[in-house]
């Protein structure tokens, strides 16, 4: 596989066109490949006969790894810096050879099923045997897909059974194919950053809010209010909140939204499972005894862990713009940032006048989201808050 662009790492095989047995000219395109960004040729890089494929319509591999086997004459061999001696006969059997038994490490078996590896040490998985990562190559995973699984092995070391245990509880969870052009994106992502994160603002209005909080008592905070609105949005659209496994989407079963909230030495985050299901009058009491105790560190089990996204209010703080880093296992964040009065114009007045603004930021996993999805899920957001009473 050629070097295809500077920032081409791989490239999917399309179409075989010479088939094994035929001649081929010099810088004659023998084969059509697809990369994250165009369709491109391989050409031969000399006269000959096409000996053998190894490359496989519709796999992906790596810059470097051996696509094929061309018989030419000597004198171009010796053209091209290649040796008579050479035993190409026997590499082809050997590469037959681990084709044939599967043998997964990546300096044996150039064919990637979806996308480089990634160092361990960049992942959170701090190592990983040679059965676990087969056991990964055969179904086509990547070491970042790990980071949400915590190791039972020695050193936190995610085992064999960890992932055993973990794809069986994944197969509850409604699954859809993730598109080519998906998969290409984590790739790419997952190779400039461990894990690329970015993050969209929208001024959000708080009048509406503020004037309904007023009319209740108890009272619920912002915050609140937020999280309500986070839920249902995610509620009529769970995709936003999916997990890129492999390459699959993993939908998840219930709108669980967790908080944070600064504790002594950190921040904890309280999870309400089922957030959408509860109208927000009968949240508060839940949101209340949640806060109190994770201010206490005291959080039972079953009221943290496994929340499908988070909402952080830093605005208590009197900032006004942030963007927080989701959870391992999380897609997207909710932020708020602190309410200021601000002109806005009227244009049935024609005229400037204060209302009360908070940015509003969602900071996502770009390998999942894309900046219009985002900003979507973010414009539902601020549609739901300006009906508080609907919440």
């Amino acid at each position: 596989m050629p070097q295809l662009g500077e920032s081409i790492a791989e490239a999917t095989v399309v179409q075989i066109l010479i088939q094994a047995g035929d001649s081929v000219e010099a810088d004659k395109d023998v084969l059509e490949v697809e990369t994250n960004k165009a369709v491109m040729g391989v050409t031969a890089p000399c006269a000959g006969e096409i000996k053998e494929w190894i490359a496989v319509a519709g796999e992906s591999y790596p810059v470097g790894a051996v696509l094929g086997y061309l018989d030419v004459a000597e004198a171009e061999a010796e053209r091209l810096g290649i040796k008579s001696e050479d035993p190409v006969v026997e590499e082809v059997k050997k590469t037959k050879a681990r084709k044939e038994t599967k043998k997964a490490a990546a300096s044996v078996e150039p064919t990637l099923k979806g996308g480089l590896p990634v160092p361990a040490s960049l992942t959170g998985a701090s190592y990983l045997s040679p059965r676990m990562k087969a056991r990964m190559t055969e179904l086509g995973l990547h070491a970042s897909d790990l980071s949400g699984i915590a190791g039972s092995g020695a050193g936190g070391r995610v085992t064999i059974e960890d992932l055993e245990r973990f794809l069986e509880d994944i197969e509850q969870n409604r699954i859809s194919p993730a598109s080519s052009m998906r998969v290409a994106v984590a790739d790419a992502m997952r190779r400039s950053w461990t894990r690329p994160l970015a993050t969209v603002v929208l001024p959000v209005q708080l009048d509406r809010l503020l004037a309904h909080r007023k009319t209740t008592t108890p009272k619920a905070g912002p915050t609140l209010y937020a999280l309500r609105a986070l839920a249902l949005a995610l509620s009529e659209n769970s995709a936003p909140a999916g997990r890129l496994i492999g390459d699959q989407i993993i939908h998840p079963r219930s709108i669980d939204i967790g908080f944070a909230v600064e504790a002594e030495d950190g921040v904890m985050v309280p999870v309400i499972r089922s957030a959408e299901q509860f109208p927000l009058k009968d949240l508060l009491e839940r949101y209340n005894r949640l806060v109190d105790l994770a201010r206490q560190r005291r959080l039972p089990a079953s009221e943290t862990g496994g929340s499908i996204a988070t909402l952080t209010n830093y605005g208590v703080f009197g900032l006004t713009l942030a963007t927080p880093i989701p959870l391992p296992e999380q897609t997207v964040l909710l932020g708020m940032g602190a309410g200021q009065v601000v002109p806005k114009w009227d244009a049935e007045k024609q005229a400037f006048g204060p209302v009360t603004e908070a940015q509003f930021t969602l900071s996502f996993d770009h390998r999942v989201l894309d900046g219009g999805a985002a900003g979507r899920l973010l414009q539902r957001i601020d549609q739901l808050l300006q009906k508080p009473e609907e919440l």
